[in-house]
């Protein structure tokens, strides 16, 4: 029995209700992906070596991934076949996502590198200036691969002052990240003014150990100035984000840390003619200036300064000559005129004393023991000097000393009498 025929719209609705009955789960390479602001849905196609498949999320939906989609990443997808029957074409309605193989790995640094960004260890602030003219520069990389050959080669021909320490390390596989660790700590202690951390290409997974996590604290923590230069151009680790500063190879590296001979050279020759037009510009103008004081008349006129003050002084030394004679005279005069009306009044005034004092003199005169002894008296005086006027003053034997009028005499008292002796 013939079944009718279907409507386009009908044959479609069939397909969709089959379709949507059937769930999978999808490995591919993300080739277009369109993600427009307003739009209800986010649209990418899975693509693998021949085949495309349409895809959409609803943004609810996709936003709860944390991914962020580009071309050429390889997901896994979860959801149900559908058709969208207005353009007749069938899609992946895609209900669950997850990074797949090395998109796996990239989240994972993705979630690192915001975490350490998080806690300020990519802050620009805390990165380490690099010295403009290193004596000693360290290289930790593997000793054997091209990237040490590389900067080897570059420090030769660019920058042969300095010398070069080289801490071999692996860097790939496990246990790379602990070893890197330890030669940056040994390049660190061998007191490099900078350290190189570089190796050469490789695909993600080579790479990793430079996306660990105390690594990067490792390099936050050195006190030298760590410069990356790890995988080419495109590849950027933690390490890079971290580090003082981040080449795009260990060529790169190499040629940011050590200025190039022929520049310095050149830096030098214009260091030297500015210093030179300097030095001849200063002497030029001390010379004009020194010209300009030696004109000034304070520096060719002696009496420049002093002219005027001298002119003064001798003035007043003429002024002062001729009238010291005239004071000098007034005051010989004035003096003298003084002198006579003292003596004048002086006189007059010892008159009314000279009687008196005539009186008090004859009465002193009398009362004088010079008069005395003059009568024919004496004074006995003891050997201490006491005037001897009682028997017991002296002794027999003493000598004393007797005062007459016109001297004295030396005596030995050889007798003592009591009463008048005459």
């Amino acid at each position: 029995m013939a079944q009718d025929p279907l409507s386009v719209s009908q044959a479609l609705a069939l397909a969709k209700g089959a379709l949507e009955q059937v769930s999978a789960t999808i490995v591919g390479e993300v080739s277009e992906y369109s993600d427009k602001p307003g739009y209800k849905a986010v649209y990418f196609t899975l693509s693998d070596k021949s085949a495309a498949l349409p895809c959409l999320c609803w943004r609810s939906v996709f936003d709860r991934f944390g991914i962020e989609l580009r071309q050429g990443m390889l997901i896994e997808v979860a959801g149900i076949f559908s058709v969208y029957a207005a353009k007749g074409r069938m899609n992946f309605d895609v209900r669950g996502m997850r990074l797949a193989g090395e998109g796996e790995l990239r989240l994972k640094v993705a979630q690192r590198a915001r975490k350490l960004e998080s806690e300020g260890l990519m802050d620009p602030a805390r990165k380490l200036p690099l010295p403009a003219l290193p004596s000693r520069i360290a290289v930790v990389t593997s000793p054997r691969g091209k990237a040490i050959h590389d900067v080897l080669r570059t420090l030769r021909r660019r920058y042969p002052l300095a010398e070069v320490l080289v801490a071999g390390v692996p860097v790939e596989g496990e246990g790379a990240a602990a070893s890197i660790i330890e030669g940056l700590r040994v390049a660190e202690a061998s007191g490099a003014q900078i350290i190189l951390l570089v190796r050469g290409g490789g695909s993600y997974e080579d790479l990793m150990p430079f996306n660990d996590e105390q690594l990067a604290r490792a390099i936050v923590a050195a006190q030298v100035p760590i410069v990356t230069g790890i995988g080419h151009e495109p590849d950027t680790s933690i390490a890079d984000m971290v580090a003082s500063h981040r080449a795009s190879t260990p060529t790169a590296a190499a040629e940011h840390v050590a200025p190039a001979i022929t520049e310095l050279a050149a830096r030098f020759d214009a260091l030297e003619g500015r210093l030179r037009r300097a030095l001849t510009g200063k002497v030029a103008h001390l010379e004009q200036t020194l010209i300009h004081y030696t004109e000034r008349p304070l520096f060719r006129d002696a009496h420049y300064l002093i002219g005027t003050q001298q002119l003064s002084l001798e003035a007043a030394g003429e002024r002062l000559q001729r009238a010291l004679p005239g004071l000098l005279a007034h005051a010989t005069f004035t003096n003298d005129k003084l002198a006579s009306r003292l003596r004048l009044v002086g006189s007059g005034l010892l008159t009314p004393f000279h009687a008196s004092a005539q009186l008090y003199a004859a009465q002193l005169e009398g009362l004088s023991p010079l008069k005395v002894l003059a009568r024919g008296y004496s004074v006995t005086y003891s050997a201490s000097g006491q005037v001897v006027d009682a028997l017991d003053k002296v002794n027999l034997g003493d000598t004393v000393k007797v005062r007459v009028q016109d001297g004295s005499l030396a005596c030995t008292v050889d007798e003592k009498h009591e009463g008048a002796c005459i």
